[in-house]
């Protein structure tokens, strides 16, 4: 554990400083200069945004890049932001957290057996990432799922992660069949040798304001995820 630990420090040590995408690292400082209204006492993170969770995790989630207020805010995925919300308190409910919220760094949140990271780990304008941004992304993305030896199941949370992780595959030695299967909520990739994949929408508010994504339908991929470690 405590080489894993290792590779893990030192990929985000790494990973903080990388300055790779012009228009990203432009957008990122701004929003943390400009900051919005609610927290304006607060300093911004407003850098690259490294995974969090359980070193020893089996299941490792991957959304599609930090909330230019929450996590590029927070410094930790998923963290200030009701994408957050909804993705914390369905982790605590199906037992991968020790809580069901997410406010800061220091609120004590510890995942078990669960860890979270993203396609692309600087907030970008309207949430949209380039494709060649999200490429420039894609060792960062490679190197962390590669320490994780007990990988069993992979969530992909949204399209474009579902189709990055296909893409990625051969690159970690997973094969990933063709053609590539389309996204679609709680639909199950298995990708060979590799760990068993798991798409699922988004906790955007666009989803869960309009409600395509339920709290209950939600749950149920943690549910299905739970079942694929146990099988």
């Amino acid at each position: 554990m405590a080489e894993r630990d290792q590779t893990l420090g030192d990929l985000a040590a790494a990973l903080v400083e990388c300055r790779k995408c012009e228009r990203l690292v432009s957008w990122r400082e701004k929003v943390a200069t400009e900051k919005r209204a609610a927290y304006r006492e607060e300093t911004y993170w407003g850098r690259p945004v490294p995974g969090f969770g359980d070193p020893e995790a089996r299941l490792v989630l991957v959304g599609l890049a930090p909330a230019a207020h929450g996590a590029n805010r927070t410094g930790r995925m998923f963290t200030g932001d009701r994408s957050g919300d909804w993705l914390y308190r369905a982790l605590h409910r199906a037992g991968f957290a020790n809580q069901a919220s997410s406010a800061a760094r220091d609120d004590g949140l510890k995942l078990r057996d669960c860890w979270v990271t993203a396609s692309v780990r600087c907030a970008p304008p309207r949430n949209s990432p380039l494709a060649t941004e999200t490429a420039n992304c894609s060792d960062w993305l490679v190197n962390e799922l590669s320490a994780f030896k007990g990988l069993r199941v992979l969530v992909a949370l949204g399209g474009l992660s579902h189709t990055n992780l296909l893409r990625l595959a051969p690159r970690l030695g997973w094969s990933a069949p063709r053609p590539r299967p389309a996204f679609g909520h709680a639909v199950v990739t298995a990708l060979g040798d590799g760990p068993v994949l798991v798409s699922s929408y988004h906790p955007s508010q666009q989803n869960t304001f309009t409600s395509r994504l339920t709290e209950d339908m939600f749950d149920r991929v943690f549910v299905l995820a739970r079942r694929l470690l146990e099988e």
